[in-house]
């Protein structure tokens, strides 16, 4: 699947896209700068919490206001390199150099620093309760995918596009990268992390403080169930992709 193709776009118009322009108008994006930290920081919490961080938002706020007095646990340590990732990010465009440097600040804990940063030389799947769900493209042609989904993203951010095209496209740059699975440990994070990037990289930075980790995490079974179109990279049916596509907008609905 190339993450620029509209193949699914009339009928994601139907079902949600064409609700977007309205949900922006109602969404409130009026908190200060000063606000804009605490949300980048959010963000990081729950993208962290979906792969199974116990801390919560309330618990590493409150660290933050006394870091003095704590040493910090690899959760905490874990969050704060995901927050580095975002701002540097909401710093520098994307493009797949930036994107491999974000990667490597946020898998400090996850990886050795050989792995960091770096497309992985490993075979990877992922696995539930009852064994293997899916089985990733082979390494020797990660670079490869790749190379692809940035020349499409580098075209998408080019090209002039409606905002509901917008979070059409981000939520299939989400969708096929998590497919590709293109590192040895972090593709969940850094996919959403690429989402909102493209996001903001299209509309204004103010896009960062949509709730698209919160909304994830409170949805969590949604969000994996509906990432889950095939036992392996070469069975995906992305005909059932809608119910993917269509989390994204929703997210603008509980946060007004």
């Amino acid at each position: 699947m190339r993450v620029n193709e509209r193949k699914y776009l009339p009928e994601y118009l139907k079902i949600i896209g064409n609700e977007i322009p309205a949900l922006i108008e109602n969404f409130n994006f009026s908190e200060g700068n000063g606000n804009f930290k605490y949300l980048t920081k959010a963000s990081a919490v729950y993208s962290s919490n979906i792969e199974g961080n116990s801390i919560d938002l309330n618990s590493f706020m409150n660290y933050e206001l006394s870091k003095e007095k704590f040493k910090p646990g690899k959760e905490i340590e874990e969050i704060e390199n995901l927050v580095k990732a975002y701002e540097f990010a909401q710093q520098n465009e994307l493009n797949e150099s930036n994107f491999l440097t974000c990667h490597k600040i946020l898998s400090k804990t996850l990886l050795i620093k050989s792995k960091r940063g770096k497309y992985r030389i490993e075979q990877v799947g992922v696995f539930g309760k009852s064994g293997l769900t899916y089985l990733a493209v082979e390494p020797e042609f990660v670079e490869r995918e790749m190379k692809q989904l940035f020349s499409d993203i580098s075209k998408l951010i080019k090209e002039k596009l409606t905002i509901s095209e917008v979070f059409y496209f981000a939520s299939l740059i989400h969708l096929v990268f998590v497919h590709i699975h293109p590192f040895r440990d972090g593709n969940g994070r850094a996919a959403r992390l690429i989402e909102k990037w493209f996001i903001t990289e299209k509309l204004g930075e103010k896009y960062w403080k949509i709730p698209t980790e919160e909304y994830y995490k409170t949805h969590q079974e949604e969000y994996y169930k509906t990432l889950n179109l095939g036992v392996n990279y070469y069975e995906l049916n992305y005909d059932n992709c809608l119910g993917f596509l269509s989390m994204l907008p929703n997210c603008l609905k509980e946060k007004k």
